[in-house]
């Protein structure tokens, strides 16, 4: 029998009327995960129509709804029948509510930069069926089931959808219903954790990353293993895509796409089919991990998103953004946008996928403009020959898929971490000296506790003086102008990111170390000959420290504010009972 032919929500209140608090609670687990799932189908008056969201107490604003409908559908040239599965990123509405997960969320404190929530756009995951279907007027079923997250787990989320779009297809509701509450019962996405997550009989098990993986390795083992039946379906990865499949057509070109994606120069990605184009755009966005792409990506755009005219405006230049699309109008509108891939169907020249070739931005005008990388920019850095004969050998020798994909992604993974690590070991040096970090300084009115020394500001010119001698020479074997490209890269949104989440990180780091040294410090000696205005505004100051530290979930020991927490009360202590009524009631 099966399970979700009688299956019936336990304890949760689908309808409308649903207490808000009370849903909240009840799919709490659930959003760590997803923010909704949507039915999405075509009307033949509306056109695409939403026809469910689960949960229902989730509200999507009409915007929100309206570009849901357009991404959740190929447009009519991708001439999709049968399954298919693609992938959009879209933004979420201004004013919108704040993630349902809450602050309390200690996902972002251990994830990688690059998987970490996105609080300003929502990924949908789409799993679309289009058959004949003579009872229809259309002639055609046409529907998408649609997972709205937060989080970038691209292969997760679509491996989940092959296994509960199919079964939705035939029993619809009742179906979606069952799936929503297994969810609603999984363990929260905790970096490091491998968890079971069972759905529909099966066990999915997955890892989830911690930023203290080693790159390139394989994942950190978990130490407890459960002998589980039915044995679990293991998934390799949660996000990563087969960068060899999405390439394999671009493969002499690696080098180009890699600096393109490190530069944020605006990118558009033409292709036959949305799976297609949001793979490509994906996979562009992931080539420069570990460092995050801080630019605008849409993996699938349409003339009906509401960022279509800011995108498109000839009024500006093009913004930096990636953006992957399928309908050939685009050709017309993009025409002037420095950097454009338009592929075809995969073609094979004997073993071997055929190469497209870099062409002149003005052969981009008709609508049957051939396959190729438009673009008229010249590489700073010289081609990996071996890295490409190496690859073109291992298709010839039907080495399998995976390990041509394992080679490619430790090559990009390289080359970032040459170019990364040379800015990094000079953001260290920017650092103040341990030493330097002090509990108390003297002022002329009144001994009190003392900030953080700062941070020393970041010089361009500086930074070049060192890659003579410090440079990525010392990891890469590739040649070429790198101190034109870490020229350029400063002039790119990725390194205003970078530097931004590193220089938040090293003053977070200094505010630990500034409160393990007050931790430390003999409070009862220094307060022996202050007077109480200096004592209490001690004892501010320290509670606002406190209170900093727990805010921001400052990765310093629990003891070391237990251990202040305590230094506190002992001071407070000390005053006449007056000062420590009101200190203590505050």
């Amino acid at each position: 029998m099966d399970p979700l032919e009688n299956a019936e929500p336990q304890g949760y209140k689908w309808g409308k009327g649903a207490d808000d608090s009370a849903s909240r609670t009840a799919w709490a687990r659930f959003s760590s995960w997803l923010e909704c799932v949507c039915v999405v189908t075509f009307d033949l008056e509306f056109g695409q129509a939403i026809e469910l969201v689960y949960p229902q107490e989730v509200k999507l604003t009409e915007k929100e709804k309206t570009s849901i409908c357009y991404l959740s559908f190929p447009d009519s040239y991708s001439g999709c029948l049968g399954d298919t599965q693609f992938s959009f990123r879209l933004r979420q509405s201004v004013g919108q509510r704040g993630p349902r997960f809450g602050s309390e969320d200690i996902y972002s404190g251990d994830a990688p930069v690059t998987l970490q929530r996105d609080l300003a756009h929502y990924f949908g995951y789409v799993y679309f069926r289009q058959v004949k279907d003579v009872s229809v007027k259309r002639g055609y079923f046409q529907k998408s089931l649609v997972f709205i997250s937060r989080l970038p787990y691209v292969s997760l989320f679509q491996s989940l959808l092959q296994l509960v779009a199919p079964e939705f297809f035939e029993k619809l509701e009742p179906c979606l219903e069952a799936v929503c509450n297994e969810i609603d019962q999984w363990p929260a996405p905790v970096p490091g954790m491998t968890l079971n997550l069972p759905v529909m009989g099966v066990v999915m098990q997955v890892r989830i990353p911690t930023k203290n993986d080693k790159l390139g390795g394989s994942p950190l083992k978990q130490a407890h293993k459960e002998n589980l039946l039915p044995a679990p379906v293991v998934l390799p990865t949660v996000h990563e895509l087969d960068l060899f499949r999405c390439f394999q057509s671009l493969l002499i070109h690696i080098q180009m796409l890699w600096e393109l994606a490190l530069l944020g120069e605006p990118l558009v990605v033409m292709a036959p089919s949305p799976t297609i184009s949001s793979e490509t755009v994906l996979a562009l966005v992931s080539s420069i991990a570990p460092l995050k792409y801080c630019c605008d990506y849409r993996p699938y755009f349409t003339i009906h998103d509401s960022e279509f005219k800011e995108y498109t405006t000839r009024t500006q230049a093009p913004p930096n953004v990636i953006l992957g699309v399928t309908n050939p109008f685009f050709i017309k509108t993009f025409q002037y946008w420095p950097h454009v891939i338009r592929l075809g169907d995969l073609k094979m020249s004997g073993d071997l996928p055929k190469q497209v070739k870099v062409k002149k931005l003005a052969k981009l005008k008709s609508l049957d403009t051939k396959p190729g990388v438009y673009t008229a920019y010249k590489t700073f850095l010289h081609k990996d020959k071996a890295l490409i004969k190496r690859l073109l050998k291992g298709i010839q020798r039907k080495r399998p898929s995976e390990v041509q994909c394992a080679i490619l992604r430790r090559h990009l993974l390289e080359l970032t971490q040459s170019f990364i690590i040379p800015l990094e070991r000079y953001l260290a040096s920017l650092m103040p000296l341990q030493k330097s970090v002090t509990p108390w300084k003297l002022s002329v009115s009144m001994a009190c506790v003392q900030t953080p020394p700062q941070i020393r500001p970041f010089s361009q010119e500086e930074f070049m003086k060192t890659l003579e001698h410090a440079g990525p020479q010392l990891t890469s074997v590739l040649k070429g102008d790198w101190m034109g490209l870490y020229r350029r890269f400063f002039r790119s949104p990725n390194f205003d990111g970078w530097y931004r989440l590193r220089h938040r990180e090293m003053t977070q780091k200094l505010e630990c170390l500034h409160l393990e040294v007050i931790s430390e410090a003999d409070l009862a000696a220094w307060i022996q000959d202050k007077s109480e205005v200096e004592i209490v505004d001690l004892v501010l100051k320290l509670r606002e420290k406190l209170t900093k530290a727990r805010r921001q979930q400052l990765p310093v020991k629990e003891e070391v504010l237990q251990k202040q927490e305590k230094h506190v009360e002992t001071v407070i202590r000390s005053l006449p009972e007056d000062l420590q009524a009101v200190l203590l009631r505050r």
